[in-house]
This record gives C-alpha cells, sequence and structure tokens, in this order.
C-alpha cells in the first residue's frame, strides 16, 4: 500500500493532505523519515508515525462527539501544557482525528474519527457542510446586523459566503445570537460579529453537519449513531 493511501486509511486525511504531511517530513517508517507519497508500506508488519504518533490501518471506522470545553486545545499534544482533545478522551480517543478545529476559547461539539475521507469532505468548502453557533456579544445586534451577515462580510482574507444570523435576545449591553454558516475559516465567527461591531464575549458550536452536542455535560464525548453517520455521509457524498 503506497503511505499516502495508507494515512487515508488510518484516518489521518485524504490523500491529498496525507502527501502534503509526508512531504513536509513528518512521517516516518520503521524509525526511518519517507518524504515519497508513494513509498510502500505493508499494514501490520510496517511501524508508521505521524509527527511520533503510531497510525494503524483500519477496517473498522470510529466516530466521536466530543462536548469540547473552553480552555482545552484541539491538538493531540501542546508544548505548553494546556489540556488537550487527547487528554480528555484518553484511550477513547487513539487514532482518531478532530475534523477540523475550535479555538481554545470556544466550546461546543467536535466530531473526530479514524474516517480520512469523510473528515476531508467535512472540512472542504466546497461541501458546504453547516455549523451552527451560539454567542453572547457586546452590543445589541439590530436588524441591519443581521443583514449584513446575510450578505456575506469582506474579512482581511476575502468575503464570507452569505449566513443566518438569528437573535435570541438582548438586554442593555449584550446580545444573544445563533448563527449558521457553510465554511469553516480560521476563527471566522469570531472575525464576522467583530466586524460588525459585536465582539465575541463567549461562542459555543451547537451542532455540526446536523449532530448536535446539546444535552451533552461539558468534556463528555460519545460515539456517533449509525444513522448521524449515514447523515454526516449523505451530506457529502453525492
Amino acid at each position: 500500500m503506497r503511505l499516502n493511501r495508507y494515512l487515508s486509511v488510518s484516518g489521518y486525511s485524504s490523500r491529498r493532505r496525507g502527501e502534503e504531511v509526508i512531504r513536509a517530513g513528518r512521517v516516518s517508517v520503521n524509525g526511518e523519515v519517507i518524504v515519497d507519497p508513494a513509498h510502500d508500506v505493508v499494514p501490520g508488519r510496517d511501524r508508521v508515525l505521524l509527527d511520533g504518533c503510531l497510525l494503524e490501518a483500519s477496517g473498522t471506522r470510529r466516530y466521536l462527539l466530543l462536548n469540547k470545553p473552553t480552555g482545552v486545545i484541539v491538538s493531540r499534544i501542546d508544548t505548553h501544557g494546556r489540556i488537550t482533545v487527547s487528554d480528555l478522551l484518553g484511550k477513547a480517543g487513539e487514532g482518531v482525528f478532530p475534523v477540523g478545529r475550535l479555538d481554545a476559547n470556544t466550546s461546543g461539539a467536535l466530531l473526530l474519527t479514524d474516517d480520512g475521507d469523510l473528515a476531508y469532505r467535512l472540512t472542504h468548502p466546497s461541501f458546504g457542510v453547516e455549523k451552527v453557533y451560539r454567542a453572547v456579544v457586546r452590543g445589541r445586534v439590530t436588524l441591519d446586523d443581521v443583514r449584513k451577515i446575510e450578505m456575506g462580510i469582506v474579512l482581511d482574507d476575502g468575503p464570507t459566503a452569505p449566513a443566518s444570523l438569528r437573535v435570541l435576545g438582548r438586554d442593555r449591553e449584550t446580545s444573544s445570537v445563533e448563527l449558521t454558516l457553510h465554511q469553516g475559516r480560521k476563527r471566522q465567527v469570531r472575525r464576522m460579529l467583530d466586524r460588525i461591531g459585536h465582539p465575541v464575549i463567549t461562542l459555543e458550536r451547537i451542532s455540526f453537519g446536523g449532530i448536535t452536542a446539546e444535552g451533552m455535560p461539558s468534556g463528555a464525548y460519545r460515539p456517533l449513531t449509525d444513522e448521524e453517520v449515514k447523515c454526516l455521509k449523505a451530506a457529502v457524498f453525492h
């Protein structure tokens, strides 16, 4: 099996992303760094490591949902000693990788899987997978603010796609809102709300591709149901 396909089968990534990390020198086979994506490996015999972590090819896919608390890093290891997703999951997290990212100060629904092809499609902008966030922001959100979000916001890295903004409540100094979007750019929700004059105080992703973490205690995780997995696949495999 070619090394880039092995990374995909192990659940790390699509083959294209696998080629990138291999060429970057992040993958070793039996202790030797390999930079050729076409390098042949034998599952079950060769020892393949990515960034020092063992990757194993498996025919049985795993799909987890974590209700990520604030302050937790979406990473396998953190050089600053902060709590990571891997710390929360323990052995249950071995071999699975986060689908996309949530920044440390954002809580809520985080999918993890060893299904590299599905993860790639769920995060690729061309598939437009729905993500729903709830935020408390500074200031009173107006109808004009809603319209701006619905038309798309121009950020430093280009305009956003139209999104949906719903006001859940207001008081004198803050507003509670729900934002639905189909992109996944870095810190996109925070940057969009900040651009219209409403900096985020708290932010939670309540669903990803229709899979919700509502009702789950903070820090809890569970396997996805067969029906949930079917729904995710139906959204991106046409």
